[in-house]
Parts: structure tokens; C-alpha cells; sequence
């Protein structure tokens, strides 16, 4: 059985990497309020569904994409139930056929292994190598549901106080498309 824990709305008392730590002092310097839940390793989006009912949101599908050539990235954010389709999201952005990033490059850039992507890994990319990218769709939720860093915290923010907010202050401006 697949374990939740109660709704938090402070850190963590221990992190567990860089990047969780970063989150929770980030948001508390920008005084971004959050709701957040510890639980079992989640890996699959299916893993997430008790995710959201606990926390009572959606939770984000957020894809590290590069190009054949491993030479552009992009943090693909999207609604966790639509199915990846790589040539609608290319032709979106007008770039080149992209794939799935390499594990080990995803640890590198994004602090994160697989299972844990998050918009949060921002705030790693002090050069703006990987570019942000949301599926329109996603403005429109009220809430925004994703990993803290980890496979086992995950968290629940206003959908505005990550484009308005935390974006801005991280560098990065989203790109928005339709796919």
C-alpha cells in the first residue's frame, strides 16, 4: 500500500538533497505559502493519484526533453493524464525533434533523479541552459502539485505564484505552448 502522510505546511525537519533544502528556503524567502505531504517512493504518475487526492489538486507531469545532439534542454511541464506526443511539442516550439534527456544528465542539471523533475530545479540552472516550458493547459489550474526535489515529498502551490513569483526570481521566463 502506497503510504501519504498527513498536510504539512512547514519544510521538512531533515532534507534530503541540495535541492529540497533550496526549495523550502526559497519559497519561504518569497513568502509562497505551500501545503505539502511526505510518502512512499512515487516513481509513476499512477503513484500520484493519492497524491492528489490527499492534497486535493492535480499533479504536473514535468519531462527533462533535450535534442539529439544534447546540446538544448527543456523542462517540459504538462498535465499529469495527457500522453507526451514529441513532434506536437517540437512543432509547438519550432525546434528539433527532441527525446528524453539522459538519468545522468538529469542528475547533473536538475538535482533530481528520475521520478522527482520539478520546476524547482531552476534555481540549479544559474546559466539558463534548460529552458521551461508549460503546456497551456497548466496556467489555467488554480493549483500546481509537484515534487519537492525528491521521490518522496510533494507539494501544492498556487499555479501563479510559480509563473508570477518563484520564475522570475530563479531567471527563467516560461515558455508557454499550446500541445
Amino acid at each position: 500500500m502506497f503510504i501519504v502522510s498527513d498536510i504539512y505546511t512547514t519544510a521538512p525537519s531533515e532534507f534530503k538533497t541540495e535541492l529540497q533544502e533550496k526549495t523550502y528556503h526559497t519559497l519561504n524567502d518569497l513568502h509562497i505559502p505551500f501545503e505539502r505531504v511526505d510518502t512512499d517512493e512515487a516513481i509513476t504518475m499512477e503513484d500520484c493519484v493519492q497524491i492528489d487526492k490527499k492534497l486535493d489538486m492535480k499533479m504536473v507531469k514535468t519531462l527533462f526533453l533535450c535534442n539529439r545532439q544534447q546540446t538544448a534542454f527543456y523542462l517540459f511541464i504538462t498535465v499529469g493524464d495527457k500522453p507526451f506526443k514529441s513532434k506536437e511539442f517540437s512543432n509547438a516550439l519550432g525546434v528539433a525533434r527532441v527525446s528524453f534527456a539522459p538519468a545522468d544528465l538529469m542528475e547533473k542539471m536538475l538535482g533530481t533523479k528520475i521520478g522527482a523533475a520539478t520546476v524547482f530545479s531552476a534555481m540549479l540552472d544559474k546559466d539558463n541552459a534548460v529552458q521551461i516550458v508549460f503546456d497551456k493547459d497548466i496556467t489555467h489550474e488554480e493549483w500546481y502539485g509537484c515534487s519537492d526535489g525528491t521521490t518522496t515529498g510533494y507539494m501544492k502551490i498556487k499555479t501563479a505564484q510559480i509563473i508570477h513569483d518563484f520564475l522570475p526570481y530563479v531567471k527563467h521566463m516560461p515558455a508557454i505552448v499550446e500541445v
